[in-house]
This record gives structure tokens, sequence and C-alpha cells, in this order.
């Protein structure tokens, strides 16, 4: 006869039951779970929802464009419109999208030299070295100040992938180009805005053909010097030309003041010519008055 165990089991601890506690606490999960189901709202809290969600991805077509930005309204990553800073709108995403570049920030780009925030000044001699047209060295360090071409932010964006850096290389082989047709004497001494002048246009000139949408709207030339490992002998041939020059000018000025001189004072001294001086001529007149009138008187009758 087998052995009755009220516990349940077949060793006297059978299965016992989850606790009271933790049956209300899964009751009453499954209760808020129904509540929050949109089942238990019905047609009208669902079209609620719906209502609210569509207001808010509306609403979500909202940008501020800043003073220094202009906005780029894109429809399907295609290029829309431009707008101008202030508060906007746009087709909500994924219809639109707005880009919204610094593009009426004036930029600038140093190229021979790297003046970092909080450091000294940098030389870049890869970058400054140039050769002149009449074959000598020199060490150029110059800025370019440009910003992006009014009503053309959608070729900056698109058109060139790397702005800044297409900048500085632009301005580097316009630079070189200018240089290679200079003499040494004219870029170290006063042919700098003619320079700057050329290379600014030789600039814009092929930033235009790319369709950077690039204005370029100053180029200054920092400073323009021989090489470090000759600018000694450089400036003692510099100051040996300038004495000669200075020579050159002071006899040229002596020059100036004597030989005139000499030559009024040579006229002044030449002797005139006998026939006409003045006494000679009064002499000889009644001379020959006298002689034709005793020719006259010895005529026969």
């Amino acid at each position: 006869m087998p052995r009755s165990n009220p516990s349940g089991g077949p060793w006297g601890s059978g299965p016992r039951g989850p606790p009271a506690d933790f049956e209300e606490f899964l009751r009453r999960g499954q209760d808020r779970l129904r509540g929050l189901m949109p089942g238990n709202l019905g047609g009208r809290g669902f079209a609620l929802i719906a209502l609210a969600a569509v207001v808010l991805w509306a609403f979500s077509g909202f940008f501020r464009v800043e003073p220094d930005e202009v906005g780029v309204v894109l429809r399907f990553g295609k290029f829309v419109r431009e707008v101008q800073p202030g508060l906007n709108y746009h087709l909500p995403y994924p219809i639109e999208t707005a880009l919204t570049p610094q593009a009426l920030r004036v930029n600038k780009i140093d190229i021979g030299f790297d003046l970092r925030r909080g450091s000294t000044l940098r030389d870049v001699p890869e970058e400054a070295l140039m050769l002149t047209g009449d074959e000598n060295i020199v060490g150029v360090d110059f800025s370019v100040l440009w910003k992006v071409k009014p009503n053309h932010v959608g070729d900056f964006l698109f058109n060139v992938q790397a702005p800044e850096a297409t900048v500085k290389a632009v301005g580097e082989s316009a630079m070189r180009a200018v240089i290679g047709r200079s003499n040494i004497q004219a870029i170290l001494t006063g042919a700098r805005q003619t320079i700057e002048t050329a290379v600014q246009e030789l600039m814009q000139k092929t930033l235009d053909s790319y369709g950077a949408g690039i204005v370029v709207q100053q180029v200054q030339l920092q400073k323009v010097d021989p090489p470090t490992q000759v600018i000694d002998a450089f400036r003692d041939v510099q100051a040996a030309r300038s004495d000669m020059e200075r020579a050159q000018n002071e006899a040229q000025t002596y020059a100036n003041r004597v030989v005139p001189e000499a030559r009024g004072r040579a006229v002044s001294r030449t002797p005139k010519p006998i026939a006409n001086r003045p006494s000679l001529k009064r002499r000889a007149r009644p001379r020959v008055s006298r002689k034709c009138t005793s020719n006259t008187k010895r005529r026969p009758t």
C-alpha cells in the first residue's frame, strides 16, 4: 500500500506554487500592458495618436540659419533652392533636407608659413620657395582671403570636394606662375601690388573654370625674401648695387652742372671774325667813298 505524502512529491518535498505577491505583480503588469494597447483606445484614440505624430513630423521641417550662414534645401538629395539667414522651413525628412554652410564668412588661408593659434610663426619651405624669371630663388609668404560666391552655394557644396585645399593649391600654383614671369629685383622692390593683382585674377579665373562657387577677395604678400642660406650674401649684393647706383646718380648730377657752365665759358671766350668787327667797317667806308670821288674827277668830259 503506497505511503501517502501530503507534500505531493516522491521525496517528501514536491513542487510548490508561486508566492502570492509575485502572482499579484504579474497580474498588475498584464493589466497595465493591456491598458497601453491601442485596441483598448478605440478608433478615436488611434486617430489622435496618428494626428499627433503627423503634426510632430510636419514641425520637424523648421530650421534656423545663422547670420554668417546660407541655407541650402535638398529634395531627395537634389539641390532645390537657397534660403537666407533666419527661421526657414522645408518639407520634413526624408522628402527634403537642409544644409547650412558658413557661406557669408570671409575665410583666410596662409601659404608659405603656418601660424596656428597659440603658436609662433613657422616657415613652410616646400610652399614658399619659388623660382623667378631670371632663375633666382625667392621665398614668398602670402595669404588668400576668400568666401563663397553669392548665389553659388550649391556649386560650392557639390562641385568641389575639399574647398579649402582647392583654394590653397590654386593659390600656390598661381603665385608660382606669376613669380616665374618676374625678375627678382622687381619682386623685392616695387612690384608687390602688381603681383598681388595678377595672382588674384589668375586664381579667380581658375576657380571659375572649376565651377567652385568661390570668390577671391584679396591676395596679401606677407614676406618676400631670398632663401635663409643666402640672404646675407644677397643683402651684400643689394648694398653694392645701391652704392653703384648712387655713385652713378652723383656723377650724372655733377656732369649736368659742370658741362653747361664749361660750354658757356667757351662761347664767351671765342674771338669774333675780323670782318665782322664794327671798327674795321667804319674805317673802310670813308676810304671807299674817297676813292670813288677821285675816280669821278679824272673822268674826261
